[in-house]
């Protein structure tokens, strides 16, 4: 008798830690790479207070830091907040906003502020 491999169920899904808000808005992506600042310009499709989808014209690996900056709408305050790659399709990421010290967790806030905001408005 051999060991059964069964696949998993696709209708399962993990659950988020957050609710995710979808949205279009332009973002900056700044990524250093060797002795270079590069500064592109990209989109951000869903938000949530830990992550975001973004697109843009950047090679960026998983596990790769870099800063992302962007006008949430309703806002007249950018947000800029660094995060890591989770995961990459093609040009498209998922990023997570890191919380490695007091600046990062003080933008964290703020995103949960635009998010408070968000909130109210759908």
């Amino acid at each position: 008798m051999g060991t059964e491999i069964t696949m998993p169920d696709p209708t399962y899904r993990t659950p988020r830690r957050w609710p995710r808000f979808k949205l279009n808005v332009p973002v900056r992506l700044i990524a250093s790479k060797g002795n270079k600042v590069l500064i592109v310009q990209g989109r951000g499709n869903e938000l949530n207070e830990g992550g975001m989808e973004i697109f843009g014209g950047i090679e960026l690996a998983p596990g790769e830091k870099f800063t992302i900056e962007f006008t949430a709408p309703y806002s007249s305050q950018p947000v800029r907040v660094r995060a890591s790659v989770c995961d990459r399709r093609g040009y498209t990421y998922g990023v997570a906003f890191l919380l490695e010290d007091d600046e990062d967790r003080e933008n964290a806030s703020q995103i949960h502020a635009v998010l408070s905001g968000l909130g109210s408005r759908i």
